[in-house]
């Protein structure tokens, strides 16, 4: 395995959550969120990682949250580099290049999806009904088609398993009306904003998720943010719609375990399978390329 290769951090003395991918640690009055090496694909875990997959959605989401400073209020203090805080200091091989030292707030328990194009769960949830989570939409759209307009379609935030589509007005319900109806407007127009940069770049980001935590008075981006682990970028040379798209995501994993479903040699729940060196190779550079078109 490369070195440096991070599967797992071990910070003693602090206090750790861990996600599917990250590892969140409080660290005084802020959090540690250490993207790792990990790769997860139908709320699965996999055995085999992604050597240097934690850095680039790291260095992927500083940048758009330094993009969008200017409008945008977030939760990043700073990317930690070589030059540790002095308690951290030894761990470098886990931290650096890959852990964002952020504020802590209160999480806002809601997946704010935005969708530009009909895909995923999304067209699932159009071919049976006409809508997306009760947003209706036009007749007779194919799959990956992009939509007249981006629409808000938010969802639970779930501890285990797949988080839920959910209405408009569920969510309201959950969060409130007020906190509801900003929160999905800003999370449109980071959308949009980020949509035609990522276009002028070669990338359709076809859907993303946002997160947002109440801090003090007023609500900061929070978690990732535009990655390819929390949105679908497509290739633009490459888009026709009617079909599955190529990615600059984990889908290419997603495509190969489908293939073992079919087969009969995995069943989708927990031990995952071992992903072979060159399914290993090209989702790295498939990341690879999403950073460098990216941040370029």
């Amino acid at each position: 395995m490369p070195k440096n290769t991070v599967i797992e951090t071990s910070l003693p003395g602090l206090s750790v959550k861990r996600g599917k991918v990250r590892d969140v640690y409080e660290f005084g009055d802020d959090l540690l969120l250490v993207a790792t090496d990990r790769i997860s694909a139908f709320d699965v875990v996999l055995p085999t990682p992604i050597p240097g997959k934690g850095k680039l959605l790291t260095d992927i989401a500083a940048f758009w949250f330094g993009w969008l400073a200017d409008e945008v209020d977030h939760h990043l203090i700073e990317v930690l580099g070589d030059d540790l805080p002095a308690e951290l200091r030894g761990y470098e091989s886990q931290l650096t290049g890959r852990t964002m030292r952020c504020r802590r707030t209160e999480v806002v328990p809601i997946e704010f999806v935005v969708r530009g194009y009909l895909a995923g769960s999304g067209w699932k949830d159009y071919q049976r009904t006409g809508s997306v989570c009760g947003v209706p939409l036009p007749d007779g759209l194919e799959q990956c088609a992009k939509l007249p307009e981006p629409i808000f379609t938010p969802a639970t935030k779930a501890a285990v398993g797949h988080d839920e589509n959910i209405t408009f007005d569920q969510a309201c319900d959950i969060v409130g009306d007020d906190t509801m109806a900003a929160l999905a407007e800003s999370s449109v127009h980071i959308y949009k904003r980020a949509a035609r940069y990522a276009l002028e770049r070669g990338i359709i980001i076809a859907d993303t998720k946002f997160e947002w935590g109440r801090y003090g008075d007023g609500f900061l981006l929070i978690d990732e943010v535009l990655t390819p682990d929390s949105s679908r970028f497509w290739p633009a040379d490459d888009y026709e719609p009617g079909r599955d798209q190529q990615s600059f995501d984990k889908q290419y994993v997603r495509n190969y375990l489908e293939t073992l479903v079919a087969a009969g040699k995995w069943d989708k729940t927990p031990p995952g399978p071992t992903l072979p060196d060159e399914v290993v190779t090209n989702t790295l550079a498939k990341y690879r390329e999403a950073a460098e078109r990216v941040i370029m």
